[in-house]
């Protein structure tokens, strides 16, 4: 059954899929990029290209969200699956994403928009004034002008995107998870992730200590931007240009920016309710 890491885009979810793929798919615990394959994306083109689906035709794609989500389930038995998506919730011309007949829970991580502009700038070579635009916005990514040719993804704004994934606390199968808390407690926070994951499996955890730490010891954000600079990280390309950009880069560090900084105040007059909600205010 599937677990979804759910997130709009540079709010964490790159580093709660290393922590994941580390702990998981791992021996030792220590993580390097190849670790991520372990996750794939949803939605993405192989996984409904290896089922004959039409990819060239977005609304086919839609409609058969549900029914690939039904084959990965029938594939892997009682196993756990963690799929990425940075999708919204939300309905898409009558379709729906998922439903609670193929999905075990959800990890849902959130991040101060404020901050994500700043990142969202750099990886897609774009100015914080689109960036924030954008943030606002109800938006699709990826689709045939993407690098990888990824399929469509329906973002939405970043509101919508959160108010979709909030809806899944009724389901009780449901864990919010800021990017703040995680980057600056990964300890006490990873370890609420894994016995989340346990209760949604119906087992009892045992932490594998060795594993913890080293999961702990290779995701730190400086670990991950070493890491980077040695090897690479093939999803580190700019969307716009197609060009390298660092992809880890800022972390957790705020912007050194005026508090009258008047992109930084637009999202905060837009979005104070939600942002209050969470604690950024």
């Amino acid at each position: 059954m599937i677990i979804w890491l759910a997130s709009y885009p540079k709010s964490g979810n790159t580093l709660l899929r290393s922590m994941l793929s580390a702990y998981f798919y791992s021996k030792d615990g220590v993580f390097h990029f190849e670790l991520l394959k372990n996750i794939k994306q949803f939605p993405d083109q192989k996984l409904f290209k290896n089922l004959g689906i039409d990819t060239d035709n977005e609304l086919n794609v839609v409609k058969n969200y549900v029914k690939v989500q039904e084959e990965i389930n029938k594939r892997d038995g009682k196993s756990v699956r963690f799929l990425k998506t940075h999708s919204s919730l939300n309905d898409i011309n009558g379709h729906k994403f998922t439903n609670l007949e193929n999905t075990l829970g959800a990890i849902h991580i959130v991040r101060d928009p404020r901050d994500i502009m700043r990142s969202y700038a750099n990886q897609a070579s774009i100015s914080e004034e689109e960036a924030k635009n954008r943030i606002l916005e109800i938006i699709t990514i990826g689709g045939k002008k993407d690098k990888k040719n990824k399929t469509v993804i329906h973002t939405g704004s970043w509101l919508t995107n959160y108010l979709s994934w909030k809806e899944f606390k009724k389901t009780n199968k449901y864990l919010l998870m800021r990017f703040e808390d995680l980057t600056s407690e990964p300890e006490k926070n990873f370890l609420t992730i894994l016995e989340f994951v346990h209760k949604l499996s119906n087992l009892k955890l045992t932490i594998d200590k060795n594993k913890f730490k080293n999961v702990l010891r290779t995701t730190s954000f400086e670990y991950l931007k070493n890491l980077e600079e040695k090897s690479g990280f093939d999803e580190s390309y700019s969307t716009a240009e197609e060009s390298y950009v660092q992809f880890f880069k800022y972390g957790n560090k705020k912007n050194v920016i005026s508090s009258e900084d008047e992109l930084k105040n637009d999202l905060k007059n837009k979005l104070s309710q939600q942002m209050k909600e969470l604690g950024y205010l």
